[in-house]
């Protein structure tokens, strides 16, 4: 894997950066669930249960997909 370095300002809470740009590269598919987890330093099993929080489908489809198949 690479490496990379962010500079953010004091005010920003790490924790939830991280799980923003972990949440988007688990949606996007260049993470898996487990190495998002581990960028974010929490389990997988955690990572799992917040993703939703950012607007991310474990299973694969977004907000819109799930609302067009309740809508009809």
């Amino acid at each position: 894997m690479k490496k990379i370095e962010i500079n953010i300002p004091e005010s920003v809470d790490e924790k939830k950066f991280k799980m923003e740009i972990a949440a988007f590269l688990f949606e996007k598919q260049v993470l898996s669930s487990g190495q998002a987890a581990k960028m974010i330093g929490i389990s997988r099993r955690e990572f799992l249960e917040n993703v939703g929080k950012y607007g991310v489908s474990i299973f694969g489809e977004t907000w819109e997909d799930l609302e067009k198949l309740m809508n009809g």
